[in-house]
């Protein structure tokens, strides 16, 4: 139902039913329960439903819930004052915290150096529809907690990386990684996979999938030296 509303410019209840395949009734009781649709929908006074986020690209809306948004291709034309700027204002404007007592300014621009950097090893790969967001936070209400450290969106896959500047793997940092893969799987919709990762700044020529705490699940870490692998390896540049 939420994929339904996020890919209209706008629609009714019935129409959403017919879409779905279920009775207006049931529909109007999901309208008006569901975490999703409560914190990123709204119902205009034409009595059609909008999704906040839509999910195709570009993905409209999901610049208001991050500290910076656009396309890789403006990232990377972007001088890095200019990027930093615009990253803070956006930060202030989601209601990031912004105290730079433990060095949070450093480690933005550490994450734009990977990020640079991961870039420069695609040389050569078509990244002109590609997405790029830094400090997406959604949290409107108790019901819908979203965050992520850095998003890159593909043509059909969301990478979400979670940056932490250290050389060493931190069991409940894994965790931390993956939190919110299940929510950005429901807020990009079935056209994409989503592929959380751990990203480790100050480690290097690190590449591997490990098992998760508790769990048969395994994620990904890396240093940031060898992120085009993770890429690599889901989109295969290295075999076309």
């Amino acid at each position: 139902m939420y994929a339904v509303i996020c890919r209209h410019d706008g629609i009714k209840a019935r129409d959403i039913a017919r879409e779905i395949g279920v009775t207006r009734e049931e529909i109007n009781h999901l309208l008006y329960s569901k975490p999703f649709i409560h914190d990123l929908c709204y119902q205009d006074s034409e009595f059609q439903w909008h999704g906040l986020i839509r999910q195709k690209r570009p993905h409209t809306g999901l610049g208001d819930f991050c500290g910076y948004y656009g396309s890789v291709q403006r990232f990377l034309n972007e001088p890095e004052e200019e990027w930093f700027s615009e990253l803070l204002d956006g930060c202030r404007q989601i209601g990031r915290n912004l105290n730079d007592t433990r060095g949070l300014f450093h480690s933005f621009r550490d994450t734009r150096e990977v990020m640079l950097g991961l870039m420069r090893d695609l040389d050569g790969v078509d990244v002109s529809s590609w997405e790029i967001a830094f400090e997406l936070r959604i949290k409107r209400s108790r019901y819908i907690r979203i965050y992520a450290d850095v998003l890159v969106i593909t043509e059909n896959r969301v990478f979400s990386l979670e940056f932490k500047m250290k050389d060493e793997i931190d069991p409940e940092e894994e965790l931390q990684a993956v939190k919110y893969a299940r929510y950005l799987d429901v807020l990009f919709g079935e056209d994409y996979e989503v592929i959380p990762a751990l990203v480790l700044t100050r480690a290097t020529d690190l590449y591997k999938w490990v098992t998760l705490p508790g769990s048969t699940a395994e994620l990904p870490v890396c240093s940031g030296d060898m992120l085009f692998n993770l890429f690599d390896e889901f989109l295969g540049f290295l075999n076309a």
